[in-house]
């Protein structure tokens, strides 16, 4: 068996899984938003749940967001958010012989990292100041704005995720082409978080994935999204509907 290196750090892995649910499950919820799921004897909206799931989606945004500067090498901004000549660089080198596969994210694909972020950020966020098409379930900060602001940030809001479904689809056709044209297995390796040797040199690759430092950071995000909910207006009468 070739040897491999690691490259993504667990913390990392596991944020990328859970961002995809997320949003799989923030769709279905938002699809169905009439249905009720049954807990016991317990009855939880779908409209409900999704909200949950957009404050579990802006504390993960939150966490990457602060990775992003304090993770391991591969996982900071730093290390794949380039300008545009490297970006033309990699593209005139792609099919020719000077072409090296990264060990992290290409230039190409660091971009689309940053506008799928930036993205689900905007719909996490919009998400706080709307309310559900029925009007019985307002989102923490609906009753901050007016309604001409509401009815904007909930077209948007909508719209958004319209658009952000056709980007994660670009997002799946490159990686399936990557596997196809380069052979480059960037599933498996957000899997297992390794490499090839050939494609990583040794000093490319991460000693450890911080997980001391990872638990601090999650520990942290979840403070501040607390915080933030905190902060929300008291709800108005359901006769104000």
């Amino acid at each position: 068996m070739s040897e491999k290196r690691l490259v993504w750090d667990l913390p990392l892995r596991v944020f990328h899984w859970l961002l995809v649910l997320s949003i799989a499950a923030s769709w279905y919820t938002a699809e169905n938003s009439e249905e009720f799921l049954e807990v016991g004897t317990a009855f939880y909206s779908y409209t409900e749940i999704h909200f949950w799931l957009g404050y579990w989606t802006l504390g993960m945004l939150v966490f990457r967001l602060v990775w992003g500067f304090v993770g391991p090498r591969h996982a900071r901004f730093s290390s794949f958010v380039t300008g545009p000549k490297k970006i033309a660089a990699y593209l005139r080198a792609f099919n020719g012989p000077d072409y090296k596969p990264a060990p992290g994210h290409n230039p190409l694909g660091a971009w689309s990292v940053i506008v799928l972020l930036a993205m689900i950020s905007a719909q996490a966020i919009t998400g706080l100041f709307i309310i559900d098409n029925t009007e019985i379930y307002p989102a923490p900060f609906h009753s901050s704005v007016d309604p001409e602001t509401a009815s904007a940030l909930a077209t948007f809001h909508f719209t958004n995720f319209d658009v952000l479904l056709w980007v994660i689809g670009l997002h799946i056709v490159a990686v399936v082409s990557y596997w196809f044209v380069k052979r480059q297995n960037l599933v498996g390796a957000m899997f297992t978080g390794r490499k090839p040797a050939a494609m990583v040199a040794e000093a490319d690759a991460i000693r450890s994935s911080s997980l001391i430092k990872a638990l601090i950071v999650i520990a942290l995000a979840a403070a501040l999204v607390w915080l933030l909910l905190q902060q929300a207006p008291p709800p108005p009468a359901f006769e104000d509907y």
